[in-house]
């Protein structure tokens, strides 16, 4: 690698939750766990073991449902002031190798290792000696992804789990791209995956290949964003405790809006700006709010929380709901506003339980 090509890691803990149980309980070693709720407290699965995976079991599960899949299931309550104190003890790891480093979540994170204070020039070996350290420490294994920026390190991390380490050097990117689907750009979940195959866009070279003007049709603010990744295009840096607590934009029009197509229209915008930024920054909403100020500054805020998302179609379509809890279209609006709160970086599948995908 020459000296303009940056070194980013992703280093994402094996079954994080369930990996700590079984370290901290030897009877649990090689036996099927989920940590989570009860059954019949309508419990989900936190963190399912690798035993319990090949069941079907998987984080964000009812717990019900994962008993069905696998009787012999083991349920633990979580601890997470235990989890805590390992994370602590991984990323006290990370930073006496590098200060940056991008926490997102408890057992994952992104570092930027182009400069690092073992003076190693290969992320690769970076990656290795960091593996090897967080084992020796907390007796956890971690997998890891080395490439040239954080969209393809999060994906080479979920390679070869568990215990993986993936590199995807400069020289192997393009030939690292071609065999992936359309499901490995971040923000294309089932259904917009549908979507996109559905238009004859299945793969990451499709997407670079599709009009702009389908793939806007398709999929909104984020079409932009995917032809960047899918030419393996990702400038974000790997920003130290980056942790957003909210997001959103607001207008303040030169004239009042008083046409409810119009104010729809603007708050449509609005929340896709929404959407697209979460998919950018990795993170998915709890809640999304609208404000409104009225012609006589008057000024009202309504808000709807629930799970976690960053799908389009669903900030879309709460926001234009809250918009109908307000008096647009009767009164003239001067300002309207849509933002997302309560951010959070958990999927509705943990990351690494992503398909394997052929690489060569």
């Amino acid at each position: 690698m020459n000296g303009s090509v940056r070194r980013i890691l992703h280093i994402d803990m094996d079954a994080f939750y369930a990996s700590v149980e079984q370290r901290d309980h030897p009877e649990l070693r090689g036996r099927p766990v989920a940590v989570g709720g009860a059954p019949g407290d309508r419990g989900v699965v936190a963190a399912a073991s690798y035993e319990a995976r090949a069941f079907g079991v998987r984080s964000a599960m009812p717990m019900a449902r994962a008993s069905r899949l696998c009787p012999s299931l083991v349920i633990v309550p979580p601890d997470f002031t235990k989890y805590r104190a390992v994370s602590q003890q991984i990323f006290d790891i990370f930073r006496r190798v590098t200060p940056l480093v991008e926490p997102l979540s408890l057992d994952e994170a992104y570092l930027d290792v182009t400069e690092n204070a073992w003076g190693e020039t290969l992320g690769t070996n970076v990656a290795r000696r960091l593996k090897a350290e967080v084992r020796d420490a907390t007796g956890l294994t971690a997998s890891a992804g080395v490439a040239p920026n954080k969209f393809l390190a999060k994906i080479a991390s979920g390679w070869q789990k568990p215990d993986g380490l993936t590199v995807i050097p400069p020289e192997r990117v393009e030939t690292f791209l071609r065999a992936l689907p359309v499901d490995a750009l971040w923000g294309v979940g089932p259904v917009t995956a549908r979507k996109l195959r559905a238009r004859g866009i299945a793969t990451l070279v499709d997407v670079r290949a599709a009009d702009p003007a389908l793939l806007r049709e398709t999929v909104g603010s984020l079409a932009d964003w995917l032809q960047q990744l899918a030419r393996g295009e990702d400038d974000r840096p790997v920003v130290p405790e980056h942790d957003p607590k909210s997001s959103g934009s607001e207008n303040t029009f030169a004239r009042d809006l008083t046409d409810i197509g119009e104010i729809r229209s603007a708050i449509v915008a609005m929340a896709r700006d929404a959407a697209g930024w979460l998919v950018r920054h990795e993170r998915y909403a709890r809640t999304v709010t609208i404000k409104v100020r009225y012609h006589d500054f008057t000024t009202i805020t309504r808000s709807h929380s629930a799970d976690p998302t960053q799908d389009e179609e669903s900030i879309v379509a709460r926001a234009l709901t809250l918009l109908d809890r307000t008096e647009a279209g009767r009164r003239p609006i001067r300002l309207l506003g849509v933002s997302v709160h309560n951010l959070c970086t958990d999927l509705v599948a943990a990351p690494d339980e992503q398909a394997q995908l052929p690489f060569e």
